[in-house]
């Protein structure tokens, strides 16, 4: 009776499965249906309001866009040469990170989606993707500039108040309710006023820890000119609080204890260690900025990009075809269910791809073809067994279980070594060869769930039917 029971729930979570995840990864024909079932709802006297709209329709499925890159969507690849004749060795990997922090923050202002920012310590290189940047002198003109750190004090207080009150008052709602709130504007407008007081005069930034409690802590060192412009900045704002912010993006904003002399001072918070390091890091970067050159520009028109992304499309729809005609001449139903089984797997991850995301590029759908030929190489394993138990005389389900069991070392073993090699090629690779190596690991691990889960309960949908007795569909 439990079997009876647990075969068509199995399969209807496989078919939910395949339902999601196909309609997940191309929602544009559900959604066309769901549009023609709404203007028929809206034909019906019951479905109308008085001002003639439909009180009830169906939701669109979830519709979230592939994420390509450069060499797919076409862009601007830059490399920059980091001068860091003036900076010593030890400091050399800090000067960088803080580098690549700045351009991130400035091409991210830019507008760009999903931008590569990568350094090379070894060649003390810059490397910067841009994908879908159609204006690239004036990316290239905003990576180049100075990073800009400025020192801000407290507005007046009744100002400084309304303004966080006014933002407090906002949170949580969208920009329909806001328009609704009285004098909404006021929630756009700074709370604090800049002051002479900038990055020009900061000699450096260092990470510190407290002697007491060994918190981090941050200590910055001004000039002399920086000196007295910080001293009257503190002593104005005693008991209130002064902001710091690198490129009109707030980093800090400490509480003044007291006058500060001598052009050094103490920046304390709940840092953790590594929040530290990036406020060093990023002061540092604000202040002595690392002089960068371009020393190399390649653009990739959109049209190249796509008709990059066609040719793998049409590579990887004529490997599936020839798979799905292979794995059905040789092995008959058992293949038939593979093919199901491999478009469930398609499905599955390209769903993966949209909802992690990942950024594909054609190195990324090499990946994704590749671990496609795992997960039927891992179907033959499984099916070449099956047939060897048949053959023995042995009954239908327990050579399915047998089959499937002698099969499963080989497939673990193969699959895990592909996984532990991509794994060491995401840790050390360059960013093509990350996606290549991120898309052949998820590709893997969804294709032995694939053929132990899906593949192996649709063929045990057979057990007990007169479909099991016809010996030339399964041998």
């Amino acid at each position: 009776m439990s079997v009876n029971y647990k075969k068509p729930l199995i399969l209807i979570i496989i078919l939910l499965l395949a339902f999601v995840a196909g309609n997940l990864s191309y929602p544009d024909p559900l959604n066309s249906g769901i549009d023609f079932l709404n203007s028929r709802l809206r034909s019906f006297d019951f479905a109308q309001d008085f001002g003639g709209q439909a009180k009830f329709s169906l939701p669109h499925f979830w519709n979230i866009p592939f994420r390509l890159g450069l060499d797919l969507q076409g862009g601007t690849h830059l490399v920059y040469q980091a001068d860091l004749s003036g900076i010593d060795s030890a400091d050399h990997k800090n000067a960088l990170d803080g580098l690549r922090d700045v351009v991130e923050r400035r091409v991210n202002l830019f507008g760009v989606s999903e931008p590569v920012i990568q350094i090379e310590e070894q060649s003390q290189r810059l490397i910067v993707e841009l994908a879908g940047v159609k204006d690239v002198k004036e990316a290239i003109s905003m990576i180049g500039q100075t990073p800009f750190l400025e020192f801000k004090e407290q507005r007046l207080d009744e100002e400084f108040n309304m303004i966080l009150q006014k933002q407090q008052e906002l949170q949580g709602m969208t920009f329909e309710e806001i328009q609704n709130v009285p004098d909404w504007q006021i929630a756009l407008e700074d709370p604090f006023v800049s002051t002479q007081l900038t990055g020009r005069y900061l000699k450096k930034a260092e990470l510190i820890f407290d002697e007491t409690t060994n918190k981090p802590m941050v200590s910055i060192q001004f000039d002399d000119e920086g000196a007295k412009l910080f001293e009257e900045l503190t002593t104005r704002n005693i008991g209130k609080l002064v902001a710091i912010y690198i490129d009109n993006t707030l980093i800090s904003s400490p509480v003044v204890q007291e006058p500060i002399k001598g052009g050094k001072a103490q920046i304390s918070g709940s840092f953790t260690v590594d929040e530290a390091k990036s406020l060093v890091r990023n002061l540092n970067s604000g202040a002595l900025p690392v002089p960068i050159t371009l020393i190399s520009q390649e653009t990739i028109g959109p049209s190249l990009g796509q008709e990059s992304l066609n040719k793998s499309l049409k590579a990887g729809m004529i490997g599936f075809i020839l798979v799905i005609i292979f794995m059905i001449i040789f092995y008959r139903l058992p293949g038939i269910l593979a093919s199901l089984a491999l478009i469930i797997y398609i499905a599955l991850n390209l769903s993966f791809f949209k909802l992690i995301p990942i950024t594909l590029t054609l190195a990324g759908i090499a990946g994704f073809i590749l671990s496609m030929g795992m997960a039927v190489d891992a179907n033959i394993l499984i099916f070449s067994r099956i047939r060897e138990e048949l053959k023995l005389g042995k009954g239908f389900l327990i050579s399915l279980e047998d089959g499937f069991k002698r099969a499963w070392p080989s497939v673990r073993d193969g699959n895990f070594t592909i996984i532990l090699v991509s794994l060491i090629l995401f840790s050390l690779g360059t960013s093509f060869v990350k996606g290549f190596a991120l898309t052949l690991i998820i590709g893997n691990l969804i294709g032995m769930f694939s053929a132990i889960f899906i593949t192996n309960n649709l063929l045990r949908c057979f057990a007990g039917t007169k479909f099991e007795k016809l010996n030339w569909l399964w041998k």
